[in-house]
């Protein structure tokens, strides 16, 4: 009986695990896992409940949130999509929900159906589970691979590795010729220290433009201001895009938030307008862009060095124009980055010329199969990484099966 060997007990692994075994009864699926609990990234996801997924059923708008793999996972997205993933899950007992902004969860709100239902198909279809297998070395053995962990050697005839980001085995693949690029954190919140945001957390924008000065990232949408810095999804998506550009700057960098995403002039027009149809109005007294908190506004204007007393009657141009710039153009300094939650993702893997993603099969050896993280693919927030562990893992583990 030929026999398969995936190295990873996490969502893309027991996917594939499951889809082989159904699939094709007379192979013998065996789960390595390095720690003694499976799926554990899948539990703590989406705060305890699991973003399975995004209701995003257009291949071709799909890929454009994958700031690496966008190119190469068009072809697979036509074969296992959203709405198979979806499919997939229902047919197995577990009902998905969409939500107002499109992302998907169980409808019990907890990960831990997601797992029940993983582990329970893979129990059921016959996959071998094995804990506390901290796999050492990786050989070719003929046209078999040989593993080694502290307590085994084993032999596969098909090798699927989906270990996510785990250097060990980066480093093990890199001595079977495979290139990886360098990991670097994917999704996280930026660690300012500013007056204008100090004692303001909890307040949100709802459709800033935010930049990395001395690049051309970029990303608009809702930014949130927490108790370490700058958060919220245009934040998080511009990590996605500059991981690697910030890993370089050590995290050290300069952001710049325009606060209602529109251009100097536009701006500076509202504010000259509004001058002259309420002279009377103290400044500090309402914000005049609803899009922008009271205590925000009032952040603003102190670090426009406008004072309290002052109206609209007796703010000077140059005033106007300092009040439009920190509105348009603040600039923070960043001095590090925080972990999105527990949701930590890692740009970097196996350079992605080296597989054929067709059957997400490697270039340089038949019969290796890697899906998920362990590519130098990463995804936004929102469920697309998930999505991607799917996909992959199906794909993979069509070509192991047939």
């Amino acid at each position: 009986m030929e026999h398969v060997i995936i190295i990873g007990g996490g969502a893309a692994g027991f996917f594939a695990a499951v889809n082989i075994a159904e699939t094709n009864s007379n192979i013998r699926v065996s789960i390595l896992e390095k720690g003694n609990k499976v799926l554990q990234k899948v539990k703590v996801s989406g705060g305890g409940r699991c973003n399975v997924s995004h209701a995003c059923f257009d291949p071709k708008d799909l890929v454009k949130f994958y700031p690496r793999g966008e190119k190469e996972l068009l072809g697979p997205f036509h074969k296992f999509m959203t709405g198979d993933t979806m499919q997939w899950f229902e047919d197995r007992g577990v009902n998905l929900k969409i939500e107002s902004d499109q992302r998907m969860f169980p409808e019990s709100n907890n990960s831990q159906t997601i797992i029940d239902c993983l582990v329970s198909s893979a129990e059921k279809a016959g996959v071998e589970i094995i804990l506390n297998q901290n796999v050492e070395t990786i050989e070719k053995n003929g046209n078999q691979f040989s593993l080694s962990t502290k307590t085994d050697v084993l032999l596969a005839d098909k090798l699927l590795i989906c270990s996510g980001g785990n250097p060990k085995i980066w480093e093990l693949l890199k001595n079977l010729g495979h290139k990886i690029i360098q990991p670097a954190p994917s999704l996280f919140t930026f660690n300012i220290k500013d007056p204008i945001i100090s004692d303001i957390p909890g307040l949100s924008v709802p459709n800033a433009l935010v930049s990395i000065e001395g690049s051309n990232f970029e990303s608009s949408g809702p930014v949130l201001i927490t108790h370490w810095g700058l958060s919220g999804p245009a934040v998080l998506k511009l990590s996605s895009l500059s991981a690697f550009f910030l890993a370089e700057k050590e995290y050290l960098f300069k952001v710049h938030v325009n606060w209602l995403n529109q251009p100097f002039s536009e701006i500076l027009n509202q504010l000259i307008t509004y001058k002259k149809s309420a002279p009377k109005k103290t400044i500090y007294v309402r914000s005049v862009f609803e899009e922008i908190p009271k205590r925000l506004w009032s952040k603003l204007l102190q670090s426009a060095e406008i004072e309290e007393s002052q109206n609209w009657s007796n703010i000077s141009h140059q005033q106007i124009e300092k009040l439009t710039e920190k509105l348009t153009n603040t600039v923070f300094h960043s001095y590090g980055k925080t972990t999105f939650k527990e949701e930590f993702v890692t740009a970097g893997g196996i350079d992605l010329k080296q597989i054929n993603f067709k059957r997400f099969e490697s270039r340089l050896h038949p019969n290796l199969f890697f899906a998920g993280e362990v590519l130098n693919i990463d995804g936004l927030t929102g469920g697309f990484n998930f999505q991607n562990a799917w996909t992959g893992g199906y794909l993979a583990a069509m070509a192991i099966a047939e």
